[in-house]
C-alpha cells in the first residue's frame, strides 16, 4: 500500500507512540512531535484518510487513534528502523547457550531468554524426531541372544533398544554391519533412512549377506521407534497477563493453544519452511488464539540445515524493532550452539544377563 511521505512519517510516529504508552494518539501530540509545518486541522485530515485506508481506528472511548493490524503490517513491511541488540543481552545469550550443553538444555534455555529479555512469551519448536539427521549407530552384545542398539542423531540424541536376534553374530561380523550402515546412511535424515531401509528389505537375500540383511531388519526397527511426540518448548506464559489487549477469555485460548501445541505447532513448521525472520499479526496466523496478538519467529540450523523455529509471543502493540533484533540474534547464536558440538559420548551398554 502506497501512501504519501507526510502520512508515513505520522502513521510511524502514531505507531511508535502507541506501542510505548498504550494510549489513542490524538492530532495534537502528532502536531507537536512529527516535526512537520502542519496544523492540527491537516493531521486530522491525514488522519481520516489513513482510517479511510483502514490503517487506523479510533476507539469509541476517545478521540485518538491506534493502529490497525493493516496498519502494524505496513509499519512492519515498510516504515520499522530495526535496533541493534543492546551488546549485555548479546552477552547474556552467548552465556546462557554455551556450546558446552546438552541440546535439549540448549532449546531450554533459548525459549526462557526470549521471555526474559522481550518480557513477552517465548516458544522454541524443537526438532521432529523423524527429521533428524543420522549420525551413528552401533551394536553391543548384551548376551548370546541379546543386543543393544544404539543410534545417534546429529542433534546429540541416543536412542537405545534391546534387540532379540534369531542367530548369533560374532562382535566382528557385528562391527562389518554397523560400519556398513554408517557409510551407506550417514547424514541422511531419518525419514529418508527409513524409505532406503524399507527398500533394500525388498531385495532379494542373494544381493545382501545375510548379516548385512539382518542388521538393515534391526536398525530399521530403532529408526522406525525414533519418532516421538513433537516438542514445543514454551516459557513466560504468565507474561501476558496483565496486557489490555488480550483479555481473560483469550488469554483462556492461548494457555489451553500452549498445553495442546497442535495448532502451534503447525504454524511454527510453516514458519520453518518459509525460513528467516517471519512476523505473523492478528489474524494473519490464522490460528484464533493468536487473533490479538503477534508472533515474530526465525529458523534455527544444525550445521547448515534447517531443524527448527523460535519466536515470541506478544500483544501486536509490542516494541517489533527489538523483539525482531532478540529473536534473530537468539536463533543464529543457537545455531551456532547447536553446530559447534561434534562429539558424543556413547552410553555404557546395561550389565550382561
Amino acid at each position: 500500500m502506497m501512501i504519501n511521505p507526510r502520512a508515513e512519517i505520522l502513521l510511524k510516529l502514531l505507531i511508535e507512540r502507541y506501542i510505548a504508552e498504550g494510549q489513542p494518539v490524538g492530532s495534537r501530540t502528532l502536531a507537536k512531535h512529527a516535526g512537520l509545518e502542519l496544523s492540527s486541522a491537516t493531521i486530522r485530515n491525514i488522519m481520516a484518510d489513513l482510517e479511510e485506508l483502514g490503517l487506523v481506528r479510533s476507539p469509541h472511548t476517545s478521540a485518538g487513534r491506534v493502529p490497525t493490524q493493516l496498519g502494524y503490517r505496513l509499519f512492519v513491511d515498510s516504515l520499522l528502523t530495526i535496533r541493534p541488540l543492546q551488546s549485555e543481552h548479546v552477552r547474556r545469550i552467548e552465556g546462557d547457550l554455551g556450546a558446552d550443553h546438552e541440546p535439549q538444555q540448549l532449546l531450554e534455555a533459548a525459549s526462557a531468554l526470549l521471555s526474559q529479555i522481550t518480557q513477552l512469551t517465548g516458544v522454541v519448536r524443537v526438532p521432529r524426531r523423524d527429521q533428524a539427521a543420522f549420525r551413528h549407530l552401533e551394536f553391543l552384545t548384551l548376551s548370546p541372544k541379546r543386543l543393544l542398539a544404539i543410534l545417534v542423531t546429529q542433534d546429540g540424541r541416543v536412542h537405545n533398544r534391546v534387540l532379540q536376534p534369531t542367530r548369533t553374530y560374532s562382535p566382528a561380523q557385528l562391527t562389518e554391519a554397523a560400519n556398513y550402515f554408517n557409510a551407506t546412511y550417514s547424514g541422511m535424515q531419518l525419514t529418508d533412512v527409513r524409505k532406503a531401509l524399507v527398500d533394500s528389505l525388498k531385495q532379494d537375500s542373494e544381493d545382501m549377506q545375510s548379516v548385512i540383511r539382518a542388521v538393515v531388519e534391526m536398525a530399521n526397527a530403532v529408526v522406525s521407534e525414533v519418532r516421538g511426540e513433537d516438542e514445543v518448548v514454551v516459557s513466560g506464559e504468565s507474561n501476558l497477563f496483565g496486557i489490555p489487549e488480550i483479555d481473560s477469555a483469550r488469554l483462556r485460548q492461548l494457555f489451553e493453544a500452549f498445553n495442546t501445541k497442535q495448532d502451534l505447532l503447525h504454524l511454527l513448521d510453516q514458519s520453518m519452511q518459509a525460513g528467516g525472520i517471519q512476523i505473523f499479526i492478528g489474524s494473519e496466523s490464522g490460528y484464533e488464539p493468536l487473533e490479538d496478538c503477534s508472533f515474530v519467529t526465525a529458523s534455527y540450523s544444525l550445521d547448515g540445515r534447517v531443524v527448527g523455529t523460535l519466536g515470541v509471543i506478544g500483544p501486536t502493540r509490542m516494541p517489533y524493532e527489538q523483539v525482531i533484533s532478540i529473536v534473530d540474534v537468539t536463533a543464529r547464536l543457537l545455531s551456532g550452539a547447536l553446530s559447534s558440538d561434534g562429539y558424543i559420548d556413547f552410553p555404557q551398554p546395561p550389565a550382561s544377563s
